[in-house]
C-alpha cells in the first residue's frame, strides 16, 4: 500500500493501489463540481455575481479535472515522461489558481473595507508568482512549495479584519481548517499509506464546506447579505 519515501529532490512513485485511489478521489468530485458551479451561475442576479460564479466554478472544476487527468496518465501512461511531467506541473499550478478562485466570490461580492479591496487583485498576483515558482523550481524545494500554498491560502483571509458583516465566516474558516489539516498529508507520501488520496479527500471536504458558505451567504436569494454596491 506504500512505497519507500524518496529524497527531497525526487518524485514519489505511488503503488498501484495508491494510483487508483489518487484517480478516484478526484474523479468522484468532477460531476458535483460542475453541477454546483452551474447552480451558482443560474442563481446569479447581476453581472458581478455571474463573473464570480464563473471564476469560482472554473477554478473548482479545473482542480479536479486536471488532477484526475494527471493521475490517470501517471498511472496508465507513465512511459510518456514529458507529458506526465508537464501535467504534474500544471496540476501544481492549478492549486494556486483554485485558491484564488475560491476567494473570488467573497472578494467581489462582500463589503471589505478600504484597504482590503486591493486583495481582489493581489490574490491573482500571488497565484501568478506561485505558477512561475512551479515552472522554475518544480519538485526541488518541497517545503518551500508547501509554505507557498499555506501562505496563499491564509493571507487573503486577512480581509475579515475589516469586513463590517462577517456572516458566513465560520463556514469559510471551517473549509480552511480542512485544507490546512490536509496539508499534513500533502507531502507525506512514503510515510503514510494513501497520503495523497487522503489529501484529496480533505480538499474535497474543504471545497464542499466553502461552496456551502458561498451558496448560503452570497447567492441564496432568501439570505440577508451585505454585498458591494456596483
Amino acid at each position: 500500500f506504500m512505497n519507500h519515501r524518496v529524497p527531497a529532490h525526487k518524485r514519489y512513485q505511488p503503488t498501484e493501489y495508491e494510483h487508483a485511489a489518487n484517480c478516484a478521489t478526484h474523479a468522484l468530485w468532477i460531476i458535483p463540481s460542475i453541477l454546483g458551479s452551474s447552480n451558482l451561475y443560474f442563481l446569479s442576479d447581476n453581472s458581478w455575481e455571474t463573473i464570480s460564479a464563473s471564476i469560482y466554478g472554473l477554478g473548482l472544476c479545473a482542480l479536479f479535472v486536471v488532477s484526475t487527468i494527471f493521475h490517470t496518465v501517471s498511472w496508465k501512461k507513465s512511459h510518456l515522461r514529458m507529458v506526465e511531467h508537464c501535467l504534474h506541473m500544471i496540476d501544481r499550478m492549478v492549486i494556486y489558481f483554485f485558491i484564488a478562485a475560491s476567494y473570488a466570490p467573497w472578494l467581489n461580492l462582500r463589503e471589505l473595507g478600504p484597504w482590503a479591496s486591493h486583495m481582489r487583485w493581489l490574490v491573482w498576483i500571488m497565484a501568478s508568482v506561485g505558477t512561475i515558482y512551479v515552472f522554475f523550481f518544480h519538485e526541488r524545494y518541497k517545503l518551500v512549495e508547501l509554505l507557498c500554498y499555506v501562505v496563499m491560502g491564509f493571507f487573503p483571509a486577512l480581509v475579515i479584519l475589516s469586513m463590517p458583516n462577517t456572516d458566513g465566516i465560520w463556514e469559510l474558516m471551517t473549509g480552511g481548517v480542512f485544507y490546512c489539516l490536509g496539508m499534513v498529508f500533502f507531502k507525506s507520501d512514503g510515510r503514510i499509506p494513501f497520503a495523497h488520496a487522503i489529501w484529496h479527500l480533505f480538499v474535497a471536504f474543504g471545497a464542499g464546506t466553502h461552496y456551502y458558505a458561498i451558496w448560503r451567504y452570497l447567492y441564496l436569494p432568501s439570505t440577508l447579505q451585505t454585498k458591494v454596491s456596483k
